[in-house]
């Protein structure tokens, strides 16, 4: 058996099938290019024979995307296979993916057939599929609750029939992980050349088991997972590529098992699915979350800034992030808040100076959910403490709409005031370009997100970015009613952080 798990993307076929979640034609090619620099071992491209569009698309995927394999999903029907084949015929490693109901509810209610009846429908998909293709995956539908006899029959008539790879579906997400990791035991144990195939698992997240039961099956044999980058996917969705991927990889000395996933695209891929969707990740999200790699408790945050182990048990920059949180509030201590103040560029020598300083954090804090790196400004300004060398915005005026957008900036740096003004393509490109023209700096804006963070329409928009200069990288944040203004702010805080940063390696250096 190997000790390779492959990653089976399905954000483009299953992912794309959650309402209101689907893409357009160069959405889902730049989205399949992604794919494949994420190093998975398939793209499911899609369902070639639902509509002309998902066809076009995905023989457009196979004729572009090199690396992965791209499979296309058929039902067990000859018209699905040939336009699956005729879909992905041109790609480099093309597959075929086709699959038949198999449990008792879906046998007599939606495919109305005797058992013997799908049993023959699927060993015909497979034969006829693999005088096509010679890399044919087939899936028993609701495998998970097919009666095990029947189940038993179905896999080893089909691996008969010349599947390479056989998927045990968990498609309503009813199973858990003891009974699927007897699943695929029991079938590795009973199927007469199991083990000469890839067994592969697709789980849902009804009962939010979908890692769980993927990575149970894994234990007990499987070496293919089917997932979805940010879980995306039908009802609750799918298993999550990304929390797949990094269960594998963290806990290594348990399954020791390997993954072929470029994990520091994770994020990239994260935000992209985000955008061409329209679904916005949770904050708390496992792996790719804002809160993923951030810490308010004091002890919580006193404990990374020591050693970031303390409380992280996988490295941001693995995925994709430059660096943690220190997230500051009520909870949070002080070593959380000297080492902001650092960052921001007002050290803070005495412990006794710090106290002041924390008590009055602490008022702050007790009145507002999260206390920004523009509050830490103020509250330092009224101590009497300069950042010296970091920029405020004085003013920003920004025109943008059916004409080409344009900002005009106003910052102020160590009682200087600079002015800069920016064209772009979109309105916070301008706003970027115009804070570059101040300052004479050039950074490049990697990712940006803004949501809003209360109600209403006047609610609070957070801004953040992930800013590039040379060879360093920082996290901006910024608030404000005004989205641009908010924009701006982050903009600008991760050029200061930036400032600061190469400022302390100076010093570092003498």
């Amino acid at each position: 058996m190997t000790d390779r798990v492959l990653i089976f993307d399905t954000t483009l076929r299953d992912g794309e099938q959650s309402p209101g979640a689907s893409m357009d034609r160069d959405q889902k090619l730049t989205l399949a290019k992604q794919l494949a620099r994420l190093k998975v071992d398939v793209i499911e491209a899609g369902f070639p024979i639902s509509s002309p569009g998902d066809f076009n698309a995905v023989r457009e995927i196979a004729q572009t995307v090199r690396g992965p394999i791209i499979a296309g999903l058929a039902r067990a029907r000859e018209e699905d296979i040939d336009a699956a084949w005729r879909a992905v015929q041109s790609a480099e490693r093309p597959r075929i993916h086709t699959f038949v109901g198999t449990s008792d509810i879906h046998v007599k209610y939606q495919l109305r057939k005797t058992h013997d009846e799908v049993l023959q429908m699927a060993v015909h998909a497979v034969e006829f599929a693999k005088a096509r293709c010679a890399d044919v995956e087939f899936s028993p539908m609701d495998a998970t609750r097919t009666d095990r006899p029947y189940l038993v029959e179905v896999v080893a008539a089909t691996i008969a029939a010349g599947a390479t790879t056989v998927n045990i579906p968990d498609t309503v997400g009813y199973t858990t992980p003891w009974e699927m990791h007897d699943l695929i035991t029991h079938l590795r144990e009973n199927v007469p050349g199991m083990d000469a195939v890839i067994i592969s698992v697709h789980c849902h997240d009804d009962l939010g088991l979908s890692t769980a039961n993927s990575l149970a099956a894994v234990h007990a044999g499987a070496r293919q997972v089917e997932c979805a980058v940010n879980g995306l996917g039908e009802r609750a969705g799918n298993a999550s590529l990304e929390e797949i991927v990094m269960g594998l990889k963290t806990r290594r000395g348990f399954f020791g098992l390997e993954v072929g996933t470029e994990t520091s695209e994770i994020m990239r891929t994260s935000r992209m699915v985000s955008s061409f969707s329209g679904f916005l990740v949770a904050p708390n999200k496992a792996i790719v979350g804002d809160n993923a790699f951030s810490h308010e408790s004091g002890i919580h945050a006193d404990g990374v800034i020591k050693e970031r182990t303390t409380f992280e048990i996988m490295d941001p920059q693995d995925v994709g992030i430059s660096e943690s949180a220190i997230t500051l509030g009520p909870r949070s201590g002080r070593a959380a808040l000297k080492k902001r103040l650092d960052d921001l560029g007002y050290p803070v020598e005495s412990p006794e100076k710090l106290d002041v300083i924390y008590q009055r954090f602490l008022a702050l804090a007790d009145r507002k959910k999260q206390v920004h790196d523009e509050d830490l400004a103020t509250l330092m300004q009224l101590n009497g403490a300069a950042s010296a060398g970091t920029y405020s915005i004085v003013s920003l005026n920004v025109v943008a709409g059916t004409t080409t957008p344009t900002a005009e900036v106003t910052l102020e740096r160590d009682g200087e005031e600079m002015r800069g003004s920016g064209v772009g393509n979109g309105p916070v490109e301008a706003v970027c370009s115009a804070i570059d023209a101040a300052t004479g700096l050039s950074g490049t804006l990697e990712d940006f997100s803004v949501h809003a963070v209360t109600r209403g329409r006047d609610a609070i928009a957070q801004a953040r970015i992930r800013l590039v200069m040379e060879d360093r990288e920082a996290i901006g944040r910024g608030a404000d009613v005004d989205t641009m203004l908010a924009s701006a702010k982050a903009y600008l805080n991760g050029v200061n952080k930036l400032i600061v940063a190469e400022r302390k390696a100076k010093i570092d250096e003498v």
